[in-house]
């Protein structure tokens, strides 16, 4: 299984243990609430959004990755295009940490 094949399973799951957090606003309010442990982005976000997720997370510390297609991240999830997630469990953000950072 290729490491990118891994990432999308266990968002997968992360999705169907309601570990996930996905959409714009969402994911803001929760790196603002200190909820959000790992942030993953879209490869195909617009640079607005980009930017203002970068920002966000680098104010509040939070890890941004990214990773995938909009249809990537939301095939994974089980919901249409996701330009965002935010995951909000420290095990599973660890390991797509780990996972993310090998590809």
């Amino acid at each position: 299984m290729t490491p990118q094949q891994s990432i999308l399973n266990l968002l997968g799951l992360a999705a169907r243990a309601r570990k996930i957090v996905s959409g714009e606003e969402q994911v803001i309010k929760e790196v603002r609430s200190n909820g959000a442990k790992l942030v993953i982005l879209a490869t195909d976000a617009s640079a607005n959004t980009r930017k203002k997720m970068q920002d966000k997370c680098h104010s509040f510390n939070v890890e941004l990755q990214e990773f995938g297609t909009r249809y990537d991240l939301g095939h994974a999830t089980g919901k249409d295009a996701r330009v965002s997630l935010a995951i909000v469990d420290d095990g599973f953000a660890k390991k797509l940490s780990e996972l993310l950072n090998e590809i």
